[in-house]
């Protein structure tokens, strides 16, 4: 972490590599004092700025650069809604840069997860197929099931909107889905097809 020094630190610094004479001598000419002052409170906000751009090369502690990084990565995300929190956009940078993805079920509870439902399931049918097919056994259907999977919410949003934390415009008590529907539909393989059965 750098040390980000104050505009007295840097007067005394300043005070001290003057030259020897009667001309620096702050009491022969007490006018130096005041450019001495003036210098160092600029240093001391070009310190704390620095010290700001460090801040600010971690997504998790950016505030300023955000909007810079959306341009880069074509976001606000047009899956959270026209006018998302400030925190959901940072979020979202966050996740875009770090994004991996995977066609594994673990990686769409995930999403599921991260916008709201703690209790997110995947439910994957099976063709029959001679060998592996059981008489009596749940979730097989036709061939064309191989493709086809449910993503189960488990119920309402963790949080739910109120009053505070909420879009304007949403319902109180609402649970919206669509951006959910947005991010699964849009990372799911193309070769699948995927529902989404809200509990």
């Amino acid at each position: 972490m750098a040390v980000i020094r104050t505009a007295a630190q840097y007067q005394a610094q300043l005070r001290s590599l003057l030259p020897s004479g009667p001309a620096w001598d702050p009491e022969r000419v007490p006018e130096l004092e005041e450019v001495l002052e003036g210098i160092a409170q600029e240093l001391a906000r070009l310190d704390a700025r620095a010290a700001d751009l460090l801040n600010e090369m971690d997504l998790a502690g950016a505030s300023e650069l955000v909007p810079d990084w959306e341009r880069v990565m074509d976001l606000p995300d047009p899956c959270l809604g026209l006018s998302p929190l400030f925190d959901d956009r940072r979020l979202a940078v966050r996740r875009r840069l770090l994004a991996v993805g995977s066609q594994h079920a673990t990686y769409f509870i995930d999403i599921a997860r991260s916008q709201g439902y703690p209790n997110a399931t995947v439910t994957e049918l099976k063709a029959p197929r001679m060998g592996r097919s059981r008489f009596g056994a749940a979730h097989f259907g036709t061939w064309q099931a191989q493709f086809m999977w449910t993503l189960n919410t488990g119920g309402r949003l963790l949080l739910g909107r109120r009053f505070g934390a909420s879009y304007w415009g949403e319902r109180f008590g609402m649970n919206p889905g669509s951006a959910l529907e947005c991010l699964i539909h849009r990372t799911a393989p193309a070769h699948t097809l995927v529902h989404i059965n809200y509990d």
